[in-house]
């Protein structure tokens, strides 16, 4: 679309604009899915949407669509852009709101230009991406996608105690629609990179190609409880250096394998938790991800093995429970491809890669071709209120995403992959 440009003080201006709303006291930024300030960015984005004239559509799980249909193409398939607008704790202004803002953006700028396109263009908010006080995460896209059936999805209990169902009815956004009822020609997310990948490479746009698979565990190990001071390390049951070891060795296993395999501990308990006692249960999370599902697999083999020798070795039991598991995900390689020749159009670098976050995509890729861009993360941060993208990479970002779906709203294509 030479040319044609996004609107960037409006796109910038919107975006700063749902930066403020959910600020508490100390200027924190938290909008927790269901919630009040949930609530106020929604009727935010909603008033948007009306704004630009889009037929607005809330379902059941309460995301929210904003679709451009004409009358000459309403019986086609619609393009689908979009992301989510909930948030982590003190989060900062860009994740996922940069996507469903820009794609606002694009359809805006699209029909200023008086372009018809051949198929309807959507942008969606998709609720609880987060998964801060529901579970799981990007829920609103799993059961639009058909993954978990609405009336789970409604049940979750928060952290907090209360029900999602009945928080959406609270908040005025419990739709009728039945997840689903829009099914994508094509869905495209942008996004920053939650990484410093971009940055680091000095390439302002990313292909994403692929999204790693992520396997979360909990590991609850029981030994004995016992003097510190009094009992040989002969006999000791020490449930703490036994989930020591364990996490030396997802480390190491990491570490050894291929560059795009990461492993993490991020959650650890002892009990009674004294400095002059041996543990007697230490309870850990481990975060294994991976691109390619064989290698995540083998990850996942190799520490069951790992934890029966330790379990042996160190007279503990050992129990797990799997708290997620999504394989990874290959995107359309005609779109992803589309997303490159838009940068390189546009005088921009860019670089295929993989998502080591979870994004709406990969819920959306079940139901229908699908890709994402990204745009540098500076320092690689998120979820953190330093998070920041200079706005001319946010700028060429949106304008990449405008030539993508420029193309993709006027072409047929096909279910098996565009341009291949």
């Amino acid at each position: 679309m030479s040319g044609l440009a996004i609107h960037e003080a409006r796109l910038l201006g919107r975006l700063h604009a749902l930066g403020q709303i959910g600020r508490d006291g100390e200027n924190r930024l938290t909008r927790l899915a269901a919630s009040d300030t949930d609530r106020a960015g929604r009727d935010a984005l909603v008033g948007w949407l009306r704004e630009a004239d889009l037929d607005v559509v809330v379902d059941r799980i309460g995301n929210i669509f904003g679709i451009w249909r004409t009358h000459a193409n309403a019986a086609e398939a619609p393009l689908l852009l979009g992301s989510h607008i909930d948030t982590v704790i003190d989060a900062g202004i860009y994740d996922g709101c940069y996507g469903v803002l820009a794609g606002l953006e694009v359809i805006e700028t699209l029909r200023a230009a008086g372009l018809t396109p051949v198929r309807p263009i959507a942008v969606a908010a998709f609720t609880n991406e987060e998964g801060v006080r529901y579970a799981p995460d990007m829920m609103g896209s799993l059961v639009h996608a058909g993954g978990l059936s609405v009336e789970e999805a409604l049940a979750s209990i928060g952290t907090d105690g209360t029900t999602l169902g009945a928080e959406l009815e609270r908040i005025g956004y419990a739709g009728v629609a039945e997840p689903g009822f829009l099914r994508p020609h094509a869905y495209v997310e942008l996004h920053i990179e939650q990484g410093p990948v971009l940055e680091r490479e000095g390439v302002p746009i990313g292909a994403v190609a692929t999204l790693q698979g992520i396997s979360w565990q909990r590991v609850v190990m029981e030994g004995t409880a016992n003097h510190a001071g009094t009992t040989p390390m002969s006999m000791r049951r020490d449930a703490g250096y036994a989930a020591a070891r364990v996490i030396a060795f997802v480390n190491e296993q990491a570490r050894k394998a291929h560059d795009p395999s990461v492993a993490t501990v991020g959650c650890i308990a002892f009990e009674p938790n004294a400095i002059n006692v041996i543990p007697a249960r230490a309870t850990f999370t481990v975060d294994l991800r991976d691109p390619d599902e064989a290698r995540l697999a083998a990850g996942e083999a190799a520490l069951a093995i790992f934890l029966d020798e330790v379990a042996a070795s160190e007279g503990v039991s050992v129990s797990v429970e799997r708290l997620a598991r999504f394989s990874p995900v290959a995107f359309d390689a005609g779109i992803v491809a589309l997303i490159e020749q838009a940068a390189a159009g546009r005088g921009l670098a860019y670089q295929r890669m993989t998502s080591g976050a979870g994004h709406d995509a990969q819920m959306m890729a079940r139901m229908a071709p699908a890709a994402m861009i990204f745009v540098p993360s500076l320092g690689g941060i998120s979820h953190n209120p330093r998070e920041h993208t200079p706005q001319a990479d946010l700028v060429a970002g949106a304008n990449v995403l405008l030539d993508v779906v420029a193309c993709l709203a006027d072409a047929k294509g096909d279910r098996h992959g565009y341009g291949s």
